[in-house]
């Protein structure tokens, strides 16, 4: 056993986030972290990396286990290079390669050279040093960052750069390579996938299963669950229930426990009461003939009521979020049109001869890898840019509602007045609306600058509901949601009769949305009938 943690209690202020929590990682154990957002998932990987310490239960690490950790949002000195938060896992290295550089420059020294014993001297250690490089796996080290770097589409032209310079997502790829570099024998990994694209998850999936040791993954990336893991621990009201399968087949277990649970708290619960109707019986038998007998078995029965194991009575159905479009007018057929369009930022091309027709009620996904114009492509359809040749149109009749990957507005406002003033609706209204996005009592007096990535998701959505768009444009929609917000979502687009939009790399949410594929590749702009799997099944056949 490498962690266990028994009956573990974690305070945050007077919140209680972990509740009796027991959970065990074992060798080769591969576990997906699961379950709503603020359940306390992020911080069972920090008692586990010893970044916090629980309140109540113990917490026991393996000895000799090397620990690496990624956090969703890692810091480092403000004149650290990329390059050197890359091999930090070569710190031994890099100081045997440094006392080696220090060694040849006194070799070329004419006192060193001059005086033979100086010299074998000064040779012998070189020799001994170069031994200690090779052991350390110094000769492959370039190999190997460059490998995992290009992996994680780390290009070798950021390597000089500051890493406090780098964005969000470019700071969580080089902080996963540097883990991975590491090679720990427990990887803790919060939200590895966030700010991948398909490509770069895809080699992650491919690392992982090959990976010898074991790990424990936080993330609402069902199909990348599906890929690695072998274990899903679920936290839920502070406690973690354990499923020895992977997403899929934790969605039909857990159906199967709710169901069998319910049906055995309802067995109990009708034996609990026959045996206090018998209570009653004797009481009252006891009374009417004065015969202490009757009492003494009625006492005998409510002992074995009390020391009866109770079942809890399971929630079948939780509060989910309700996400609801309602449609405006509908728009004319053809909705966004492409013609030849070719579009550069400074000398880099992205896209050249782009044709593509999106008609009335489609639903498209773009995917590509980070970098290729995905982005670019909406802000040509939102005449936000211009193309360098060709021409973008928009239908006639067509509303617009645009979800993109904004950073929230530095305002002073709460959640309910920045809604009500968006959306102009009374206060009433606007909490009825709000709370179909999971925004009950309290929550709506949140700070904006205070909402999680989720929420602030969340809050948009409503906004861009209430104003009834017939297109939507959505710029990774299920980045920050979590796995029940994010199947709110694809039920609601199922039901939603406009056009969707939509950039992704969550491979789960486009196989139930898509019905055609835009693919930007090599600067082009291809169409591809069917889903993410149809187009793997294809470019399968190809090769």
């Amino acid at each position: 056993m490498i962690v266990s943690m028994q009956q573990v209690h974690k305070y945050y202020g007077a919140n209680l986030v972990l509740s009796d929590l027991t959970l065990e990682v074992n060798d080769e154990d591969k576990i997906g972290l699961i379950g709503r957002n603020g359940t306390g998932k992020t911080t069972i990987l920090q008692l586990i990396a010893g970044m916090d310490k629980q309140d109540q239960g113990d917490i026991a690490i393996r000895k000799m286990t090397k620990i690496g950790y990624l956090e969703q949002t890692a810091e480092r000195s403000e004149q650290t290079t990329v390059y050197e938060v890359l091999s930090e896992a070569y710190g031994e290295v890099r100081d045997i390669q440094r006392r080696m550089v220090v060694m040849e420059a006194s070799m070329s020294d004419e006192q060193v050279f001059a005086d033979e014993s100086k010299l074998n001297q000064v040779l012998a250690k070189y020799a001994e040093l170069q031994e200690q490089f090779e052991q350390a796996g110094g000769y492959e080290m370039e190999a190997r960052i460059n490998q995992i770097a290009s992996g994680l589409s780390v290009p070798t032209d950021h390597y000089q750069r500051l890493f406090a310079s780098l964005s969000g997502g470019e700071k969580t790829r080089v902080g996963l390579a540097s883990i991975l570099l590491a090679n720990p024998n427990l990887l803790l990994l919060d939200e590895p996938t966030n700010h991948l694209d398909v490509s770069a998850v895809e080699w992650l999936e491919n690392y992982l299963r090959n990976y010898k040791g074991s790990y424990v993954i936080v993330s609402h990336d069902r199909y990348f669950l599906d890929q690695v893991v072998n274990k899903i621990v679920e936290v839920e009201d502070g406690e973690a229930s354990i499923y020895h399968t992977n997403y899929s087949g934790y969605q039909q277990e857990k159906q199967e426990r709710l169901l069998k649970q319910f049906s055995d708290y309802q067995d109990q619960q009708k034996q609990i009461k026959q045996m206090k109707e018998a209570i009653k019986r004797y009481q009252e038998w006891g009374k009417i003939g004065g015969n202490d007998k009757f009492f003494r078995r009625a006492a005998a029965i409510q002992k074995a009521i009390d020391r009866m194991e109770k079942i809890k009575r399971p929630i079948l159905q939780r509060k989910t979020a309700e996400f609801e479009f309602n449609l405006g007018d509908r728009s004319g057929e053809d909705v966004v049109t492409l013609l030849e369009v070719e579009k550069s930022y400074g000398d880099r091309l992205l896209l050249t001869d782009a044709s593509q027709l999106l008609r009335y009620g489609e639903r498209v996904a773009i995917i590509g890898d980070n970098g290729t114009g995905k982005s670019t492509l909406f802000k040509l359809i939102l005449g936000q840019e211009k193309p360098d040749e060709g021409e973008v149109m928009l239908g006639s009749r067509v509303q617009v509602g645009y979800l993109a990957q904004d950073s929230k507005p530095q305002v002073n406002q709460t959640v309910l007045q920045y809604f009500r003033e968006e959306a102009g609706l009374e206060e009433g209204t606007a909490r009825g609306r709000l709370a179909q996005y999971l925004f009950y009592g309290a929550d709506v007096f949140k700070g904006i600058c205070n909402l999680s990535g989720g929420e602030w998701t969340r809050l948009r959505l409503a906004l861009i509901m209430h104003a009834k768009p017939n297109l939507l444009m959505l710029d990774e929609p299920t980045n920050h949601l979590d796995i029940e917000s994010r199947e709110a979502l694809e039920e609601m687009l199922e039901d939603y009769s406009g056009t969707v939009l939509a950039i992704s790399h969550d491979r789960y949410f486009i196989n139930k949305l898509a019905q055609q594929i835009w693919q930007i590749k090599d600067r082009k702009l291809l169409s591809h009938i069917g889903n993410f799997d149809d187009l793997r099944e294809k470019e399968t056949k190809k090769s």
